[in-house]
């Protein structure tokens, strides 16, 4: 921390930092509460990702019990073929998304393979678009996180520190400034009686 120069001159430097800090914190906060909202968003996207995919396992479940007991091939049904990311700029943070998913189905024997391999291939692929969509969820909710945070110690630093240490600055110089008026007027009384004691 600088040392506190006591002059005019600082007392202008610390009433101008301080307005300056006022002036930069509300629209700080307005960008915390605006993060807050995006993270509460990225948190019920993900919740709502994290339910379809428990849906999917139960329509899986339900409609295809066969799965537990027989023995197929079910490996390579459906694969990732291309993902392509993009960037937005929310509240100031660049956030991934998917732009475009790309899905290769395997062919397969409708004569080798039962009938209910067909529902199995399409609920396959909903849960990979899924997992991929939980995987970037995931990550949005990451960069909020740390964006949230990261706001949140710059709110607390000009609310909590420098705000109130240049209050403080700003009423240690004042105090200051009047003391030496004062002991500049006493002074000044002084030396006027004295120059009337030799006058007379």
């Amino acid at each position: 921390m600088p040392k506190v120069s006591f002059s005019k001159f600082a007392l202008q430097k610390e009433r101008a930092q301080l307005k300056r800090y006022k002036q930069y914190l509300p629209s700080l906060d307005l960008k915390r509460q605006q993060l807050v909202i995006e993270r509460a968003k990225a948190m019920a996207n993900l919740s709502g990702t994290e339910q379809k995919i428990v849906d999917c396992y139960a329509i899986v479940e339900q409609q295809l019990p066969m799965l537990s007991g027989e023995y197929i091939d079910l490996k390579g049904l459906v694969r990732v073929k291309r993902v392509e990311l993009s960037e937005e700029n929310r509240v100031g943070v660049k956030l991934p998304y998917i732009k475009q998913i790309e899905l290769e189905l395997m062919p397969y024997s409708l004569l080798s393979k039962p009938h209910w391999v067909d529902f199995l291939v399409i609920q396959l692929k909903a849960m990979l678009e899924l997992k991929l969509q939980l995987q970037l969820e995931q990550k949005r909710l990451e960069i909020l996180q740390h964006a949230v945070k990261k706001v949140t110690q710059r709110v607390n630093l000009f609310d909590k520190v420098l705000i109130p240490r240049a209050q403080n600055n700003i009423r240690k110089i004042q105090v200051f400034l009047s003391d030496m008026e004062r002991a500049a007027v006493v002074r000044a009384k002084i030396t006027k009686k004295n120059r009337l004691k030799e006058f007379l």
